[in-house]
């Protein structure tokens, strides 16, 4: 099974440089990038620009009809009326299969402002403890996840404890 995950960064170029990471993890058979999409959101601009990635996986598992979808719930559907927000959410209810419900969706709307990016990726195979140590360097915060609650916990305690270590 795939575990969907979103990581936001402080900076426009964060996800971007954090794909490149997760993409040399891969070669080094610590994960599995079955899909995955960023956003980036430079400083000034009125709305955030998307890339899908191009999984190495053999044609994304999701593709980017799916990333669309998402992308324009949490970013572009505020902008465009209840008209349009009414059937983007008839269309949302297949997507809490994936984990992506209502609170998904207002928790990255939140986190990912200008000047900010984020990087979606659904991975497996993952060496957990090998890809943790090397990601949390990486000034990333976890936005949300569809690991179950004591996974993502215990995600969220790793990530803490090297906050605090930092300080």
């Amino acid at each position: 099974m795939a575990t969907l995950t979103v990581w936001k960064f402080d900076s426009a170029g964060g996800a971007a440089n954090a794909l490149a990471m997760l993409e040399r993890m891969q070669k080094e058979e610590l994960l599995q990038i079955v899909d995955g999409a960023y956003v980036y959101w430079p400083d000034g601009k009125k709305r955030p620009k998307t890339e899908q990635l191009h999984s190495t996986a053999g044609g994304g598992a999701l593709g980017g009809s799916f990333w669309g979808l998402l992308f324009g719930l949490i970013f572009f559907v505020p902008l465009l009326g209840m008209a349009v927000g009414a059937a983007m959410g008839a269309l949302a209810g297949s997507m809490t299969d994936v984990g992506i419900d209502d609170q998904f969706i207002r928790e990255v709307r939140e986190q990912v402002t200008p000047g900010t990016s984020a990087l979606f990726v659904m991975t497996s195979h993952v060496v957990a403890d090998k890809v943790i140590e090397e990601f949390r360097h990486s000034g990333a915060t976890l936005v949300s996840t569809n690991l179950s609650n004591e996974q993502e916990a215990a995600l969220r305690e790793a990530f803490a404890e090297a906050e605090a270590e930092a300080e």
